[in-house]
């Protein structure tokens, strides 16, 4: 019989439950939504814990991210998260809400199913505390792909051109916002991080290789011809499930094997 250790303080424990005010009580049920939070300080040596916090919704916004700041303001100063813009454009308040990874402040209450809201941290990343993930090495792979424009020819007078067409081509790649929502919903990632560059990393750098201005696509291509910095994607399209902007990594993953074979032929 196999038998499986589990790392010390692995186990999720029931925590605290915080209550809403009597007079929200009042107002009736239909006002008071309840969250279950992920709260995890590796420095105590304690258990994570879900705690349960009930938020009057007369009092906040619509969003779970104005859920979380009105948790964070009125009921428990000690939970930590991360967030800034509010408009879906940082990608910092991005975690796993109701079994899904989003951005917290474009989710909206009324998108999710009836019952407690569960929010945990974006999932298979070492946790610093509560919901924030650390993303250094997701960091240090979008780094790797060198996201920038390398050249040889000489540098024009005026801007680099580009027919629509060519620009067209960029479309779908451009926008992402390195939330890290698809690299973390990606099995291959979870268990491969250490090798796998994942869906954002990948999808970065097909926007490099198919930028016409860009004139390293060969070293491009070759820094990636590895069994496992690009082949450990197998076309789930959990990636593109999760992306708040629509993106589909996949296909980005996709062309770059497709530009593999075509500079062998």
């Amino acid at each position: 019989m196999v038998e499986l250790t589990l790392p010390r303080n692995s186990q999720v424990k029931p925590g605290k439950r915080h209550r809403a005010a009597p007079s929200a009580q009042k107002r009736g049920a239909g006002r008071v939504r309840q969250f279950k939070v992920y709260r995890y300080d590796p420095e105590s040596g304690a258990n994570p814990r879900w705690d349960s916090y009930e938020v009057d919704l007369d009092r906040c916004g619509p969003m779970v991210l104005d859920a979380l700041i009105a948790i964070k303001s009125d009921i428990d100063a000690t939970l930590t998260f991360r967030r800034s813009c509010r408009e879906g454009v940082c990608g910092s308040c991005a975690m796993n809400v109701a079994g899904r990874n989003t951005l917290a402040c474009t989710k909206g209450m009324d998108e999710l199913p009836a019952g407690p809201i569960m929010i945990a941290p974006l999932p298979h990343q070492p946790v610093l505390k509560d919901l924030v993930p650390d993303l250094s090495n997701f960091n240090a792979q979008y780094s790797a792909i060198q996201p920038y424009l390398q050249t040889e020819t000489p540098t024009p007078d005026a801007e680099r051109l580009q027919s629509p067409q060519e620009r067209a081509k960029l479309d779908g790649l451009y926008e992402c916002i390195l939330c890290a929502c698809c690299s973390t919903s990606c099995p291959s990632y979870w268990w491969n991080s250490d090798r796998f560059m994942g869906p954002a990393a990948l999808l970065q750098s097909y926007r490099w290789i198919a930028d016409s201005r860009d004139e390293h696509q060969g070293e491009r291509l070759d820094a990636l011809d590895d069994p496992f910095k690009l082949y450990r994607c197998h076309t789930i399209m959990n990636c593109a499930q999760v992306c708040p902007k629509g993106l589909n990594p996949a296909k980005a993953i996709a062309e770059i094997k497709k530009a593999m074979v075509e500079r062998k032929l």
